[in-house]
């Protein structure tokens, strides 16, 4: 290494001659920056300068001798570069002094030229490696706080390991990560296969591959659940680390949160998305295949029981879907009668069949571009079945006394409380119809089934109806909440709606108490289904067995979808209104032209079923 002549050199001795003499022989070399001093102040006062220096020449009888209190002095002011002690009686204990207060080296008299010239070369070339490696660790802290933040403050999660996968650098993501996963902190792991988990075992797995192939693994996705059993898809991919010389030093893996977000996951997580008001597991499962299914232009059926949101979900299908700003048409196919929902849902021309007397758009067509959501599907006849199929399969249809086909862009939505795959196997749906709905379905769970979301709902309706009802209330009572959430709720949502909304009105006090309450939900009965005995049948005269019975409530916790169990469904709603046919659909959670639908479709004589029941069950 060449020695730089730029060098700044200090010469301290206190004979003027031996000042001169050294800096005559270092001019002479070509050394250009020389200064002289005559004492330790001033050559403390030289140091004191912005510019450092590179060598100091020091003589140790300086100031009578104390010219290693020079150089004392000269690192405690924080002058490190190297310096050369002149001495004329050399032993071991003033050398090892020497050496111990930091000096580079020192030299004896008397002292000729080349021997000034070599030490000065040794001490400058010092400095230049001392330099060097001054600015190597600099660059290196620099790069590795430049580093760290980068590890910080990017979104997805890093973790880097050496080549025996000891853990070197872990970013703040990858730890929360870590934490959620397996409940513990990452300073407890030294390797990454102290990781537990499906993350660890992911993260593992790669390392492994990676160092026996020296090659990235590309991107694949893990399924990672938390502490609290949330489930979350993870994109990882891995890849080597090596040095400037393209040696392998270790890994570096990358992990990617790709689990749904945005807007509707923060309502989700809160409870709330698109009308549902509901933080249990079971709707949040909903609540993502409707986010999931809503974004693709696909047949949807959604089932379950009377009351539990088919309606919600429809609509919440319509808000997610690219056709959002389109219309959404509903049609309840139970409460039209069969002979006139063929033309409500494909429309018909004037003198089509007696009575039109104009044309009228059916449904189909004022969804074009939209959602075509169709309720309680079950009960549509088999000719509307047969004329529904074709439009599914051909995406045109034929308006009542029109021979010109019209064709549309509708999305169809079938939503039904009854067990198609029953009715297709007793011959009762077309079973080519109904995979043709059940392209994807979405079963809403039975509040029952929910209970956790139950305190949610009944805060969300309390503050509807205070508001409505204009009542001041502030809040319910523990008691009264937990009956709320231990009922069974056979008219799922609607009824616990429609309980709290009686609640409302019958309060008198600020808080709203168990005596605000029915009796069914404070005192709740057995729900076990009792067999009624054999009832003669009035047309045929042979025995029969009647349907089930459930005393003391209208619904069995399962849910009922034979025809037996819905005419013990209807009766036994209509026994405990006496009769009254608004407070029975009320009960069953559908709509009076529904019930008196179904009765009529079931065959129902309430006033001889009823008394049937009633002598059938003590």
């Amino acid at each position: 290494m060449a020695v730089t002549r730029e060098a700044r050199i200090l010469i301290v001795d206190g004979d003027e001659a031996i000042r001169f003499t050294f800096q005559r022989f270092l001019a002479l070399e070509g050394y250009g920056s020389i200064s002289t001093a005559a004492s330790s102040a001033e050559a403390l006062a030289f140091v004191a300068t912005e510019i450092p220096y590179d060598l100091v020449i020091c003589d140790m009888m300086l100031d009578g001798g104390h010219g290693a209190r020079l150089l004392t002095r000269l690192r405690e002011a924080g002058v490190d570069c190297p310096v050369v002690m002149i001495t004329g009686a050399p032993d071991i204990d003033s050398a090892m002094e020497i050496a111990r207060l930091g000096a580079f080296d020192y030299i004896t008299k008397p002292i000729t030229k080349q021997m000034l010239l070599r030490f000065v070369g040794l001490a400058l070339r010092h400095r230049d490696l001392q330099k060097e490696k001054n600015r190597l660790v600099t660059e290196s802290e620099k790069y590795r706080r430049h580093l760290e933040a980068v590890f910080r403050s990017v979104q997805d999660g890093l973790i880097s390991v050496d080549r025996d996968l000891n853990i070197i650098l872990v970013n703040d993501r990858a730890r929360k990560w870590i934490a959620d996963f397996s409940g513990d902190v990452v300073g407890s792991f030294r390797k990454l296969s102290d990781i537990p988990g499906e993350f660890g075992s992911a993260c593992l797995a790669d390392a492994i591959e990676v160092v026996r192939d020296r090659a990235e693994v590309k991107e694949h996705r893990i399924e990672s659940t938390t502490q609290d059993q949330q489930v979350r898809l993870l994109n990882i991919s891995s890849g080597p680390v090596v040095d400037d010389s393209g040696a392998f030093i270790g890994v570096v893996i990358v992990a990617r949160d790709i689990t749904s977000g945005g807007t509707n996951r923060k309502r989700i997580i809160q409870g709330t998305f698109h009308g549902f008001v509901d933080n249990s597991p079971a709707m949040l499962e909903v609540y993502n295949l409707i986010e999931n299914v809503g974004k693709v232009d696909t047949t949807v059926l959604i089932t379950g029981e009377s009351g539990t949101g088919k309606e919600v979900t429809a609509e919440a299908l319509h808000a997610e879907s690219p056709r959002r700003d389109g219309p959404l048409v509903k049609v309840d196919c139970a409460s039209i009668p069969e002979d006139l929902l063929e033309s409500e849902l494909f429309g018909h021309r004037k003198g089509a069949f007696t009575g039109a007397d104009r044309d009228r758009t059916g449904r189909i067509l004022q969804a074009d571009g939209g959602t075509l959501f169709l309720d309680e599907i079950g009960d549509i006849s088999s000719r509307l079945q047969l004329r529904l199929l074709r439009f599914l399969q051909e995406r045109t249809f034929y308006p009542v006394g029109q021979d010109k086909p019209i064709k549309v862009d509708v999305r169809v939505i079938t939503a039904t409380n009854a067990n198609l795959q029953e009715k297709v196997q007793q011959g009762f749906f077309r079973e080519d119809l109904f995979y043709r709905l059940r392209v994807v379905e979405i079963n809403l769970p039975p509040l029952r089934a929910r209970r956790e979301g139950i305190p949610l709902l009944v805060n969300h309706f309390l503050g509807k109806f205070i508001a409505k009802l204009k009542r001041d209330i502030t809040g319910i009572s523990d008691q009264a909440m937990q009956a709320l959430i231990n009922y069974s709720w056979p008219g799922n949502v609607r009824e616990l709606q429609h309980t709290i909304e009686r609640a409302c009105v019958l309060c008198s006090e600020p808080t709203l108490t168990l005596d605000c309450l029915p009796q069914e939900i404070i005192h709740p009965v057995s729900r076990t289904p009792r067999q009624t005995p054999p009832v003669p049948d009035d047309d045929h005269g042979e025995p029969q067995v009647s349907p089930k019975v459930l005393p003391g409530k209208y619904l069995d916790d399962a849910r009922q979808d034979s025809s037996t169990d819905q005419v013990a469904e209807i009766v036994e709603a209509i026994r405990r209104s006496q009769g009254n046919k608004a407070l029975a659909a009320r009960l069953l959670g559908i709509d009076r032209s529904t019930l008196y639908r179904r009765m009529r479709r079931l065959n129902i004589d309430d006033s001889a079923k009823i008394q049937n029941i009633e002598q059938a069950v003590p």
